[in-house]
């Protein structure tokens, strides 16, 4: 939905002249996917501008075998918290992740010619099968298409596909917040959409800085 609204940026910019950016655009439509489904709606905060840089190497997430302290401090370094950080890497409740993200989690773990002894042995399986007929597999293996906390209670499961993810569960920093959550749905929802306010104003251009892009895919 969201590349589809981004594609309409035309449409918005005939109506709005050089009002809408395209940082509020992909904010919204995130807003929105979530809500979609089944995730909590909630207020964000627009009036961003669009940057006059943009290169990947500035681009900083958290990969898929980083170090559960490594991936926090992306997060608390931008002023945010464990709870946020947790709550946000719980976004993995929907969507894909490329089979080349985790294939040695279900074939060769760290050069040992087996698999990660950390991953469900029946989820080792299943990810076999899906990586042999497709690039992709669901993060969330028990209801990939809605946003809830099933996420969570796959990872105390040992059924977590990105290390990451599984690091969670089990390291000292995070797996309190992870116990939280899959045991309450609300209450992850309420923080994600604590956390992604907060993420929404990380690193703003408002005023006279940056510019408001005619064309998403180029500067003016």
């Amino acid at each position: 939905e969201g590349l589809l609204i981004i594609i309409d940026r035309d449409s918005i910019e005939a109506a709005c002249p050089s009002t809408v950016s395209c940082a509020d655009i992909v904010t919204l439509a995130t807003r929105d996917s979530v809500a979609l489904a089944g995730g909590p709606s909630y207020s964000i905060p627009t009036g961003r501008r669009d940057g006059l840089v943009s290169r990947s190497a500035d681009v900083a997430l958290p990969g898929p075998t980083i170090s559960v302290s490594g991936a926090v401090s992306l997060f608390t370094n931008k002023g945010m918290n464990v709870f946020d950080a947790v709550a946000l890497l719980g976004a993995h409740t929907v969507g894909q992740g490329n089979c080349g993200l985790f294939n040695d989690r279900i074939t060769n773990f760290q050069g040992t010619g087996r698999p990660d002894p950390s991953m469900d042995p029946a989820l080792v399986s299943s990810l076999r099968n899906t990586c042999r007929n497709s690039a992709s597999a669901a993060l969330d293996q028990s209801s990939p298409l809605r946003f809830d906390n099933q996420f969570f209670k796959q990872l105390r499961k040992r059924r977590g596909v990105l290390q990451v993810d599984q690091r969670l569960a089990t390291d000292r920093q995070t797996r309190g917040v992870v116990a939280r959550y899959a045991n309450n749905n609300a209450f992850f929802k309420r923080q994600f959409v604590r956390a992604m306010i907060k993420m929404g104003a990380v690193d703003v251009l408002t005023g006279r800085a940056g510019e408001i892009r005619r064309n998403c895919r180029r500067f003016n």
